[in-house]
């Protein structure tokens, strides 16, 4: 069984990082411009909403295979957010996105005990992800942000 980790996008490893990408017909579930890691990469320099934004790459064993984002307002305990979460489509149906799903969630709660909920928005039309993170706990709210529904995972 191959183990699904993260780490953090490094001046190692951000070249091969923008190298993921998703099917075509998937980008627009993700980012609205590819690369969707370049994109990830100016929030964290950038900042927006005033969040803090961090990059990880997500690996099969030495294998990079995805992406995500976590944004967090270490302020509070309610504002943490899984942005750009995508597995690369050469290794997608292989059960790597509910794996590393499981591996940020627990990477959040270790590093941040604060934390209370995790959101995240998702398309109404991306039936996909929505049974992915309601498979893993996450429960779709009443709010929605950018109009798509949010979907919050209590910790």
């Amino acid at each position: 069984m191959t183990v699904v980790t993260l780490r953090e996008i490094t001046r190692e490893n951000w070249r091969e990082a923008i190298q993921l990408s998703v099917k075509p017909e998937q980008q627009r579930f993700v980012a609205d411009y590819a690369p969707i890691v370049l994109l990830a990469l100016a929030k964290a320099y950038v900042s927006p909403l005033g969040l803090v934004w961090m990059p990880y790459a997500i690996y099969a064993g030495h294998e990079m295979i995805g992406f995500l984002e976590l944004a967090l307002d270490r302020n509070t305990s309610d504002q943490y957010w899984l942005y750009h979460f995508f597995i690369d489509q050469r290794f997608q149906r292989q059960g790597f996105g509910k794996k590393a799903l499981a591996a940020f969630v627990e990477d959040v709660e270790r590093s941040y005990p604060q934390c209370k909920c995790i959101n995240l928005t998702v398309q109404a039309d991306n039936i996909p992800a929505q049974r992915l993170y309601t498979g893993a706990g996450f429960v779709r709210t009443k709010e929605e942000t950018y109009g798509e529904p949010v979907y919050r995972l209590y910790l």
